[in-house]
């Protein structure tokens, strides 16, 4: 049996960041803080594959001096933000927990987009973390890279991919931390883990500088606790850059602003997926959706059944076009360094050869037919809430290596990367097993203020985003 680690606890990066232009903590207790938790927790965890604990006190410090000669301050100052280990960054080396990446390919690439406007925004860069090979495949531990475990039960699974991200923001190492999604790896993480992630729309955040898997599928967004912790950051990350060709120049709303507590006059759908829950529904999660669609309702709402379109086929599209673009990526080093790959991922990348051109093709023409018909049905209500999934966090010795996409079902993520639709997974309560379990919010395209809007509405009302794995300690699962 496995137990919650106890570990220190981070604020909210709001109440962080309002707490330190109150001068009631400072950067430097921010940054003790998220050391503390990881020190304390990490070695179980393995959220971190590298901590860049120096440098991050030298930030914590220039803010501090900041503060004091009262210059003005960023609206992420001395937060501490960890990054998946795909985003390359000056700092430390850029893996991809793999053996095969090329150093040289982070050290030539440098500060990615998003990591140059996280500093410009006085974040502060605690360190590296952990990521399933690639933005893909599954645990292996015959390799030598932490294998990432969940922060409420260390026998479970944080999720993939960007399972240090969800597992360390859990576990109090940082306020937010920086994901990719190409089909769920955001919000995976974050409904296993308990906090709030969001896959922003396709091109609303640039892509350069991260190790792509799936070119016309990823994603790069915020986890955090919070809704209005996410809409921070993603104020300071979105927006057109040249350097990615499919960057959006579409107008970048006001996230923060947008949170109002209030949801009269907008129209939600409510898919409850159940009939696509192939790999089970936990005894807990019916009556928790239930109960977190009548507190949008609360918060004035107007709630209708709707039933999201062509689901099936957008599932198979995503899974489709993520092996056809990876392998594309991959081929020369499959073939060269197999042994190399975890076995998860030989498995999952090594299926890229069975998609054909042909079928690469229509599944891109299919795609298309769906996302008209999903921005007709977005034409008639403002959102659509579904369950991220029906099931916790698996057990990590019940994960097949052979199988690595086992997993997925019962996981409803997949269906919205095709799409490119906003979507935001809030945490609303606990599995029978004690796990977390969360719901999604999704829009119409560039419309994150409205996603975040309804997810700040829902969590004001409630405090499951608040629920630490130590509220729960000496728990057995």
């Amino acid at each position: 049996m496995t137990t919650t680690i106890p570990v220190p606890a981070l604020p909210t990066l709001t109440d962080a960041a309002a707490a330190l232009r109150a001068g009631e903590t400072t950067a430097t207790e921010l940054i003790e803080q998220s050391i503390a938790a990881a020190q304390a927790a990490d070695s179980e965890i393995g959220a971190y594959l590298t901590r860049f604990d120096d440098h991050a006190r030298l930030m914590a410090t220039r803010t501090d001096e900041q503060i004091a000669a009262g210059r003005p301050l960023g609206p992420l100052a001395g937060i501490p933000v960890g990054i998946k280990d795909i985003l390359a960054y000056s700092k430390g080396p850029t893996t991809a927990q793999s053996l095969v990446l090329d150093p040289a390919w982070g050290a030539a690439t440098g500060d990615c987009v998003v990591v140059r406007r996280l500093e410009r925004a006085g974040a502060i860069v605690t360190g590296k973390t952990t990521t399933m090979e690639f933005a893909i495949g599954a645990p292996d531990p015959d390799k030598p890279f932490p294998v990432p475990r969940n922060a409420w039960d260390t026998g479970r699974w944080a999720g993939g991919s960007s399972s240090g991200s969800g597992s360390g923001v859990a576990a109090g190492m940082f306020c937010a931390a920086i994901g990719t999604d190409t089909a769920g790896s955001i919000r995976i993480p974050a409904a296993f883990n308990g906090i709030t992630g969001l896959k922003p729309t396709f091109g609303r955040v640039p892509k350069s500088g991260v190790v792509p898997l799936g070119y016309t599928l990823d994603h790069i967004g915020p986890m955090a606790r919070s809704a209005a912790d996410c809409a921070a950051v993603l104020a300071a990350i979105a927006g057109y850059d040249s350097s990615d060709p499919y960057s959006s120049r579409a107008p970048i709303d006001d996230y923060l602003g947008a949170l109002t507590g209030d949801l009269h006059g907008v129209t939600i759908g409510v898919d409850d997926l159940d009939r696509y829950a192939s790999g089970g529904i936990d005894p807990a999660q019916p009556a928790l959706f239930t109960a977190a669609v009548d507190q949008l309702q609360a918060a004035g709402a107007t709630v209708v059944p709707v039933q999201v379109p062509m689901y099936p086929e957008l599932t198979a599209i995503d899974i489709v076009v993520m092996l056809a673009e990876a392998h594309a990526y991959h081929q020369p080093t499959l073939r060269t360094r197999w042994s190399d790959y975890g076995q998860a991922t030989r498995i999952i990348l090594a299926g890229g050869t069975g998609i054909s051109g042909a079928d690469y093709v229509q599944a891109q023409r299919v795609r298309r037919i769906a996302q008209q018909r999903m921005a007709e049905l977005l034409a008639a209500v403002d959102l659509i809430v579904t369950p991220t999934g029906h099931l916790g966090a698996p057990a990590l010795d019940a994960m097949d290596p052979l199988d690595p996409l086992g997993v997925l079902p019962s996981l409803h993520t997949p269906y919205w990367n095709p799409l490119g639709n906003p979507t935001l997974a809030v945490p609303i309560g606990l599995s029978s097993a004690g796990t977390p379990l969360s719901m999604s919010l999704s829009g119409k395209h560039f419309a994150e203020a409205a996603v975040l809007r309804a997810g700040d509405a829902f969590q004001r009302r409630t405090d499951h985003h608040l629920q630490n794995p130590t509220d729960h300690r000496g728990e057995t699962r």
